[in-house]
């Protein structure tokens, strides 16, 4: 029940936020597919360089949608609604309200993604985005979600988060297999940006939308991601740590 006390709260700031939160999940995708796109025509790995940055730039919305979903508002509900205090004598299981937060914003992530399949749908590429798609998309956004969790507990004000945006998270989606290959890249640099969990999100989700083979060992990196960022979230939450 408290997960769904989590997703229900979720699910009512998205309704009472829909034009913000779809505007701003539309406008920096929408604009790397104008200018990258269509304004670079090019060929990448055979094909038109647009078929190779949609899968890119629909891992990276969901990587931004989930992540500023979580941090910010949790960051703000930390600082300065103290509403940790009232999670803390609540009724609701720590682990429950964690993973509650989680689930919402992969949910927030795969929202996001899905409006730039609706707004790209028109062109006819051929690509694919099957079940599997979406499954490693919303384990991606779940990765990102479990990482705002983090973030949130470690900003000590309010502009820490944007500044952890910008070192972390904006690197990771111009480089981590979105805009371009990793294969170029230099020994050493490659094999570690290539075991980030958006490189290995992109890859998996290119992969499918070409109809080529793909490896399932990327789902179980973002599976051991995930894992690692949610136990670092349950120890702050049951240590008391930076609330």
């Amino acid at each position: 029940m408290g997960i769904i006390t989590i997703l229900w709260e979720k699910w009512v700031e998205f309704r009472r936020d829909f034009y913000k939160i779809t505007l701003s999940a539309m406008i920096a995708p929408l604009m790397y597919l104008l200018v990258f796109g269509l304004g670079i025509q090019t060929v990448s790995h055979g094909k038109p360089y647009l078929h190779y940055l949609i899968p890119g730039v629909v891992a990276l919305t969901t990587m931004n949608g989930s992540f500023n979903a979580i941090a910010q508002n949790l960051n703000v509900q930390r600082l300065y609604e103290k509403a940790f205090d009232q999670v803390m004598i609540s009724p609701t299981p720590l682990w429950q309200f964690i993973i509650g937060q989680i689930i919402a914003g992969s949910l927030r992530g795969i929202y996001a993604g899905g409006i730039i399949l609706l707004l790209v749908w028109p062109i006819h590429t051929g690509l694919i985005f099957n079940g599997f798609s979406f499954l490693i998309l919303f384990l991606n956004g779940a990765v990102f979600s479990a990482l705002g969790v983090v973030v949130s507990f470690l900003a000590r004000n309010h502009a820490d988060v944007p500044r952890f945006s910008s070192y972390f998270i904006m690197p990771m989606a111009f480089l981590c297999n979105t805009f371009f290959s990793t294969e170029n890249m230099p020994h050493g640099i490659r094999e570690v940006i290539g075991f980030l969990p958006l490189s290995e999100t992109s890859g998996m989700v290119r992969s499918i939308a070409y109809g080529e083979s793909w490896n399932p060992v990327g789902i179980l990196v973002l599976v051991v991601y995930l894992v690692i960022f949610m136990m670092i979230g349950l120890w702050f939450v049951y240590r008391k740590q930076n609330l």
